[in-house]
């Protein structure tokens, strides 16, 4: 089942201000959202047609290469599903990417390890104006308030996301 997000207009306006509350047709829902970690870029498409491309993306600390453990400050890279969302998150808004799959637990298991988990499209801290700096995260993927305000109505619970290296 898919989920459409519907955030109360409080929560837009404190995400991005007006710019956040822009219409967002019923009929494009994204189902498929790359994340290309190299060109910072987060692209939101509907059966194959690009809805929006975001610009200026934010990794973990460590943004090369795969996510392995957990702790290691880096962003997964794969394919994984947007899977649930968080109204209430610590950032504005957050969008819960299904890492790790069972190749990433077994990988980290070998090791004695685990693979972390937790790892979210979200905006910056809330009740801050503005973006942090760099790369800041422990894992997930940082954008602007405004484009997450926009991402929470138009991805729907289940749309798939490739992270690309």
């Amino acid at each position: 089942m898919h989920l459409l997000r519907l955030a109360p207009l409080a929560l837009l306006a404190s995400a991005g201000g007006a710019a956040a509350q822009e219409e967002v047709p019923g009929a494009l829902l994204a189902n498929h959202v790359v994340v290309d970690k190299s060109a910072r870029t987060l692209t939101a498409y509907a059966d194959g047609t690009p809805l929006r491309v975001i610009e200026g993306i934010q990794l973990g600390d460590a943004p090369d290469g795969p996510k392995r453990f957990q702790g290691d400050e880096r962003t997964p890279e794969g394919r994984y599903e947007i899977d649930w969302g968080n109204p209430q998150s610590a950032y504005t808004l957050s969008l819960h990417v299904s890492y790790p799959n069972a190749a990433d637990t077994a990988y980290a298991a070998s090791f004695g390890r685990s693979a972390g988990g937790m790892i979210m499209i979200h905006g910056q801290p809330t009740g801050m104006a503005g973006r942090m700096r760099g790369d800041w995260t422990d894992g997930c993927i940082a954008v602007s308030n405004e484009e997450i305000a926009w991402l929470w109505q138009v991805v729907p619970d289940g749309a798939t996301i490739d992270i690309l290296p």
